[in-house]
């Protein structure tokens, strides 16, 4: 039994609660995970979990082993980097956590492109509007757009996206075009309440910078769903470019109060403090990084 192996698997099983999401995640069969644990508990002499047909959950001695094992991978995880000094083969499964929209129109069509040039790696991509637990989850690395809490993970900027004020024709004819920001507390504002202070709109002109509280009848942790009701005529919002791109250029929307710029959102890929960043997550953090340097919308900071 490699011993190594065996408690790299004891610890994706214990995060991901499952055999057999463990033996999907590698490749193996979910008797082969089953047999690779027994062995590590005939070695320790004792049981790691307290299985049971609804859950899996660890005994007390299994508990401190999983502290132990953390601390022991991470060690040697850290002392390969060291070796390898950026070495390692870009290879393996990578399983990547994004929002919806921003996976669906800034990540997914650029797979492609990567897995052209790292063709041996491959892609298990997440998308929620919600932030989810990336050890829980199995992730290996999440694009997080906005101010980051302090959550213990560690995050590398890739970019900024700009925003702008967006409205459909048909709203407008109907309740005028704001001039300025001020004039936006006479309108319909559409919220994303995902982000810190959604209803504070902050703009810089000659500059300045100034803060609008906005108010509007509704607010939507969904983006796409945004989108949807200023396509409607309910109202104006405070979007990612990207969001209204192809909207912008066929007619259906305006972008409003170009000359008061809206403030850009940061742009991070984040990855667990105690799990390895692979060769895979960096060359895919640094090929995400240098595509957003050639887009209009989602530009280097």
């Amino acid at each position: 039994m490699d011993t190594l192996e065996a408690m790299t698997i004891f610890l994706r099983v214990v995060e991901r609660g499952s055999f057999s999401a463990v033996a999907r995640e590698l490749g193996l069969s979910q008797p082969t995970i089953s047999k690779q644990i027994g062995a590590l508990e005939n070695r320790l002499g004792g049981r790691l979990f307290a299985r049971s047909t609804r859950n899996l959950s660890l005994t007390d001695e299994g508990q401190r082993y999983y502290e132990h094992c953390r601390q022991i991978l991470a060690a040697v995880d850290h002392a390969e980097h060291s070796f390898q000094t950026g070495q390692e083969r870009v290879a393996g499964p990578l399983r990547i956590a994004s929002s919806g929209s921003f996976g669906r129109i800034q990540i997914a069509p650029r797979l492609h492109g990567f897995l052209q040039q790292h063709p041996d790696v491959t892609i298990d991509l997440q998308l929620s509007d919600e932030n989810v637990d990336l050890v829980s989850e199995g992730i290996d690395v999440a694009v997080r757009i906005g101010e980051l809490k302090d959550s213990g993970l560690i995050a590398r900027p890739i970019g900024l996206t700009r925003r702008r004020v967006f409205a459909a024709p048909s709203y407008l004819e109907q309740h005028g075009v704001p001039a300025t920001p001020d004039d936006l507390s006479d309108h319909n504002c559409l919220v994303f309440n995902q982000l810190e202070q959604s209803d504070h709109w902050r703009f810089e002109h000659s500059g300045q910078s100034r803060t609008i509280q906005v108010q509007g009848n509704v607010r939507s942790n969904n983006s796409e769903a945004i989108r949807q009701m200023v396509l409607s005529g309910l109202g104006l919002s405070l979007s990612p470019s990207w969001l209204f791109r192809e909207d912008v250029q066929a007619g259906r929307v305006l972008a409003l109060l170009d000359e008061y710029t809206p403030s850009s959102l940061p742009i991070h890929a984040v990855f667990p403090a105690d799990r390895r960043q692979s060769a895979r997550v960096r060359a895919f953090i640094d090929y995400l990084r240098d595509a957003f340097a050639l887009d209009d919308d989602v530009c280097l900071g």
